[in-house]
């Protein structure tokens, strides 16, 4: 016997419980929330019985075919919240607008489940629900921003949603290596990693510490860091081996930083990348630990000034740099094979990483090189930045915080050229 027209016949009459139950649940749950505070005009029953309203106005709408019902329903509940506030004296600093927004809300997201969004709504009342709950944490971080943090921001919402839709997204030049749309597009990329740890750089404190202050400096740029620390040791002898940690996380954090934009920009490498980097990172953060145990309270270092990574001027060189590389490693690549790619990498490398990387991943994503190749280029340019920044603690710094970086540094290296033996 055919069960299956049976259990079809049960699952479309559970639908509609289904969808009261769900409208139930997503009025409670932002209810809890309101009822909290002692000045909401909504509380528990009130979201629930809202969103319960939002998905009966739905399903009327759909029975007698008048998309009015659900308008019209909107306005009811706009209108009830809103007139339980008319009059009423209220403590300084509230206008019972969250409130009046999560009602309308409840409303919205009762008529979404009734029309099949389910899922949506879900996710739409479990954010809102983070934001209301949330309201002192939230508050207390945009106090701490400064107006250039906010700048940072906008700055960042241009470079993104501005000017990349209006780039081409074909190649252009020899090889066909230059697409605009591609090079703005990591550049936003770069930017948006370094923006988070130039927020976070921003709004930490010292007492949280070495690792989050080194970490911190890696996302937004491990050279300036290092030059910063250096210089702070060359006056503050002292501080030796508490500025050679920071500077050591700091470079181990492009690590992480280059698995993320690998990610990013070619997942299909990530089963060589990711365990060449799990190598370094693993064998240059033994001594790093050692390191921050013994080393002095943080609270003697300032935090660095890093530079805002989304500024025009930012952004622009580092997608004239990245572009230079890409299409001189496409060349050297296509004249003198992987050594060519691995030349402009060691040189390349010294100043930056991040171009030579995408660089390589790129030309992996277009199939010119296998992702070994792309793996030991990226590795070289490490390892070459490595050495530079050795060479900053060393003339900027002093000769006991070189030493001091030489055995995370030497390290790290080793861990990334030994994985890639292995897998080689």
């Amino acid at each position: 016997m055919n069960t299956a027209p049976a259990l079809m016949n049960v699952m479309d009459e559970l639908q509609v419980p289904l969808q009261f139950m769900t409208s139930l649940a997503i009025g409670l749950l932002l209810g809890l929330e309101r009822q909290r505070n002692p000045i909401a005009k909504a509380g528990l029953r009130t979201c629930a019985l809202v969103a319960l309203f939002g998905t009966i106005c739905g399903l009327l709408a759909q029975v007698t075919q008048s998309t009015w019902v659900v308008t019209a329903g909107l306005l009811l509940a706009g209108a009830m919240i809103i007139a339980a506030y008319a009059g009423e004296a209220l403590p300084e600093g509230e206008s019972g607008t969250t409130t009046v927004i999560a009602v309308l809300l409840c409303y919205v997201l009762g008529v979404m489940v009734w029309y099949g969004r389910t899922q949506h709504a879900v996710g739409l009342a479990i954010a809102a629900t983070v934001l209301l709950h949330f309201k002192t944490e939230l508050h207390g971080f945009s106090d701490r921003l400064a107006p250039g943090d906010i700048t940072s921001m906008l700055q960042f919402a241009v470079l993104s949603f501005i000017v990349l839709p209006l780039l081409p997204n074909q190649g252009y030049g020899p090889y066909q290596a230059l697409n605009p749309h591609h090079l703005w597009l990591m550049v936003v990329l770069i930017s948006g990693v370094s923006l988070s740890g130039y927020l976070a750089l921003r709004l930490a404190e010292r007492r949280h510490g070495l690792l989050l202050i080194g970490a911190l400096g890696g996302l937004v740029s491990s050279t300036a860091t290092t030059l910063v620390y250096a210089r702070q040791c060359a006056t503050h002898r002292e501080m030796t081996l508490l500025a050679s940690s920071v500077i050591t996380i700091a470079n181990l954090m492009v690590l992480l930083r280059l698995a993320v934009i690998g990610g990013i920009a070619a997942p299909e490498a990530l089963p060589r990348l990711l365990p060449v980097l799990a190598a370094g990172a693993g064998c240059g953060v033994l001594p790093v630990l050692w390191q921050s145990r013994a080393a002095a309270n943080p609270a003697a270092l300032n935090l660095p000034v890093a530079e805002n990574p989304t500024q025009l001027r930012v952004a622009a060189l580092f997608g004239l740099v990245y572009a230079c590389v890409l299409l001189g490693a496409a060349w050297l690549s296509d004249m003198w094979g992987n050594r060519g790619l691995y030349a402009i990498a060691a040189v390349s490398g010294v100043a930056d990483v991040d171009a030579i990387s995408l660089s390589s991943l790129q030309l992996f994503n277009t199939s010119r090189i296998d992702a070994s190749t792309a793996v030991i280029a990226i590795v070289i340019a490490y390892v070459a930045n490595i050495v530079f920044k050795f060479a900053i603690a060393l003339a900027a710094g002093s000769a006991a915080l070189a030493r001091q970086c030489a055995l995370p540094f030497a390290a790290a290296s080793a861990g990334l050229v030994l994985a890639v033996l292995f897998q080689w």
